[in-house]
């Protein structure tokens, strides 16, 4: 498949933008009414939806990238990410200390987090892959 003309990579960018938005405030919302939320709900949304949001991210940037690869590459991103919290010195804890930090580099690794990523991500691609199909018929 070839480049999409500027005109069609523009609606692709707002309709990732769009996404993004709305995975973020997703996210905090999982966070934030955690207690109300059925306790897996309130325990994994919020990484997979961390991990949608790098999808996502990468969508607004490389909106004609194939999805195989801007999902790989995402996946590797939230991995490399998630691998950061096992390397403690005192100036990216600090930064892991305040709320932004916390919620963008994470504080403690977890082996589930991973599974949380690929699901997020594998579900943004799929949601992707459906759009692109309906939007063509």
């Amino acid at each position: 498949m070839g480049p999409a003309p500027a005109d069609a990579r523009l609606g692709r960018r707002a309709a990732f933008l769009a996404c993004l938005a709305a995975a973020i405030a997703l996210g905090l919302a999982s966070r934030r009414f955690g207690p109300a939320l059925p306790v897996f709900v309130a325990t994994y949304a919020g990484d997979a939806l961390w991990a949608a949001a790098a999808y996502l991210a990468l969508g607004v940037a490389w909106p004609s990238g194939p999805i195989m690869r801007r999902a790989a590459a995402s996946f590797l991103f939230a991995a490399a990410v998630e691998a950061s919290q096992l390397y403690h010195a005192p100036w990216v804890d600090g930064i892991r200390a305040t709320r932004l930090g916390a919620l963008v580099l994470g504080s403690g690794f977890l082996w589930s987090d991973l599974a949380c990523y690929a699901v997020g991500v594998v579900a943004s691609a799929a949601g992707e892959r459906l759009a692109d199909r309906l939007i063509r018929r």
